[in-house]
């Protein structure tokens, strides 16, 4: 078990899991940000949609159960690591080098979906034609500061 946090699950406020319940994950603080990533390297982690991710400062997070880690420069050229089930291959998690504090959640692994209508789309110059963009909240052509 990797607990980052130090509350106990009892003061969980969101949950989620891989699809296989290999691993279960509680997070003890409202999310910080939310947001849609048009990068390749999401692309390619979601079938090439857009990621959606949920943002949270990493103390809140509790985890249950083995994950798995690749490491990889990403596109806007810092490390950052993506963590995912072993066992399923449910992508979980990221963490930027550059921004220690703040753990990203793949909406997909929430139980509750609903937090993460993205507040902006970031990397909107590498979506395809098709790529669908609400264009009434913030874009970025490319990777903005902090989460």
């Amino acid at each position: 078990m990797i607990v980052w946090g130090n509350e106990m699950t009892r003061n969980a406020i969101h949950s989620g899991r891989c699809l296989c319940n290999a691993v279960t994950f509680t997070l003890t603080e409202p999310p910080v940000a939310t947001r849609a990533c048009w990068c390749r390297d999401c692309q390619y982690l979601c079938s090439g949609n857009a990621s959606l991710s949920v943002f949270f400062r990493k103390r809140a997070l509790e985890i249950i159960g083995p994950t798995a880690e690749y490491v990889s420069q990403s596109s806007a050229g810092t490390p950052i690591r993506r963590r995912f089930c072993p066992t399923c291959g449910t992508p979980l998690f990221s963490e930027s080098f550059a921004e220690a504090e703040y753990l990203v959640v793949r909406l997909g692994a929430l139980d509750n979906r609903e937090i993460g209508d993205p507040q902006s789309t970031i990397w909107t110059a590498s979506a395809p034609s098709w790529a669908c963009i609400n264009h009434e909240r913030p874009t970025f052509a490319n990777q903005p500061e902090g989460p």
